[in-house]
């Protein structure tokens, strides 16, 4: 019995996550990752809340985070079978960090590493993000499910990042 205690309080523990955007100050907050994940590979991937000049160290912390998105990824084709809305909200908890996921008709994610939870604020970033890679595919330059090099993209996501996500 105390082995299943213990067993039992490992994996509360996992899948606990005590932190909130509410008690959270921005300086608190840890990164915040975000994906486009397509058939076979990330198309873009972008960093929100990371200070300028960060150390190397972090650099570990962000490939695990990468890591962490990666193993979710089943989840999230399950999850897109079985509810029949885009936004699929929290597919995922890994210690402290949820995931969140968008999936548009043609199954490309939007995954969203997170420690906060405020829903709407991340509906509507991925909203945002639908309206501008939806307009992307639809330029002629523009080969579907493949990486997204463009700077105006780049650059509007972050907005859109900063203006729902910080």
């Amino acid at each position: 019995t105390r082995k299943s205690q213990t067993a039992k309080q490992h994996t509360t523990s996992v899948h606990y996550s005590p932190l909130s955007s509410n008690n959270m100050s921005s300086s608190q907050q840890s990164p915040l990752l975000f994906l486009i994940v397509g058939r076979n590979e990330p198309l873009y991937s972008a960093e929100f809340g990371k200070p300028p000049g960060t150390p190397i160290t972090a650099q570990s912390i962000t490939r695990q985070n990468f890591i962490v998105m990666h193993s979710a990824l089943d989840l999230v084709d399950k999850s897109c079978w079985v509810n029949s809305n885009m936004y699929l909200k929290v597919v995922d908890t890994v210690n402290h960090q949820m995931i969140s996921t968008f999936s548009t008709a043609c199954h490309i994610k939007f995954m969203l590493l997170h420690t906060g939870k405020n829903e709407d604020a991340i509906k509507n970033f991925f909203m945002d993000v639908y309206e501008l890679y939806t307009k992307l595919s639809m330029n002629p330059f523009y080969r579907f499910d493949t990486p997204i090099t463009s700077k105006q993209f780049n650059a509007r996501v972050k907005a859109a990042g900063r203006r729902y996500l910080s």
